[in-house]
């Protein structure tokens, strides 16, 4: 009986939750437009990806990327062609300066470890830069460039990766920013995007091959998860497990289950003029948090004999534990 009882509480608050993070969350697209011409525009949805708006679109130059800095009610959009990242109001979209100039080609940006913005150059020497949260650059941590890197993830050790899309690799480094090697270097064409699963298992957005393609704890390739994915950039986490993709062959956003099946457009072709979708983050409307946080999956505790756990993904920002009674037999 406990065990019915059980599978029906998972089942109820589990779409509770998605329920009340679709009511409060916002999920915002990075649109790269016709890439280094424009036009270019952050778009904002809510947790449904309906009622969509224009929530920025000046003061950007080919953007690559969104990251909130919540407890300064700001958000950060690098911008390839003009080498700064640049702070907007978080609430209104209103531009406010720049966080950093002088960057080659900034791609990526996420948070690290240790508390430090990361930000990918694509250009220039191609080195990982380091940068406390006020913007103040705390250094550029790799001695090896990666050429043209879009996508950053970080193992259970502390190592983080780094794709290139021209050399169509993914290359390894320490905590310290010593080059471990090409952990990657082969069934790719045009790497973005990157993360690991819970499993050790690294995904990778196969930008020319159309695909999500799974790798190994130890590089070796695995197969193709999602295929059918043109000029696939950007990724996101619902709180459900399920993906959010973006498709610059479809000029959409895609939702995917975790076992990789299509379930439908979650921002369809188009939509505000939408053209290539480059990065996508999902941003809870109640959230506390100091800043964005890397994003995990929804995580199913294990239950004692009374009780059971539902913890929230780092992402909501927000570290509550939910706890629920069990029913008596």
């Amino acid at each position: 009986m406990k065990r019915k009882v059980l599978r029906l509480v998972i089942f109820y608050a589990t779409h509770l939750l998605g329920w009340l993070h679709a009511q409060n969350a916002s999920v915002y697209v990075c649109d790269a437009g016709n890439f280094n011409n424009g036009p270019w525009q952050i778009l904002q949805f809510d947790g449904n990806g309906e009622n969509g708006q224009v929530f920025i679109d000046d003061h950007l130059a080919w953007p690559q990327d969104i990251l909130f800095l919540e407890d300064k009610n700001i958000v950060l959009i690098s911008n390839y062609n003009s080498g700064r990242i640049s702070k907007f109001n978080a609430t209104t979209g209103d531009f406010i300066g720049e966080f950093a100039t002088g960057v080659g080609g900034p791609t990526r940006m996420e948070i690290g470890p240790e508390g430090l913005l990361y930000v990918l150059q694509a250009a220039g020497n191609g080195r990982v830069r380091r940068y406390d949260l006020d913007g103040s650059l705390v250094d550029e941590l790799t001695t090896v460039g990666v050429s043209n890197s879009i996508g950053i993830d970080w193992d259970a050790d502390g190592n983080f990766y780094v794709s290139s899309y021209t050399d169509a690799n993914v290359r390894k480094f320490s905590p310290t920013g010593a080059h471990l090697g090409l952990f990657i270097n082969s069934n790719l064409a045009e790497p973005t995007n990157i993360w690991f699963a819970e499993n050790g298992d690294l995904l990778v957005l196969d930008f020319d091959g159309a695909a999500v393609k799974r790798f190994d704890k130890d590089g070796a390739y695995l197969g193709v998860f999602i295929a059918g994915l043109p000029q696939c950039e950007g990724v996101e986490f619902l709180p459900n497990g399920n993906l959010l993709i973006g498709s610059g062959g479809t000029s959409s956003v895609r939702e995917y289950d975790s076992d990789g099946n299509f379930l439908g457009n979650f921002v369809s072709p188009g939509t505000l003029g939408l053209l290539t979708p480059n990065a996508i983050v999902l941003r809870n409307g109640n959230s506390t948090a100091t800043q964005q946080i890397p994003h995990r999956n929804l995580k199913l505790l294990t239950p004692s004999a009374d009780f059971f756990q539902i913890s929230k993904p780092e992402k909501w920002g927000d570290e509550t534990t939910h706890w629920f009674t069990m029913l008596p037999e």
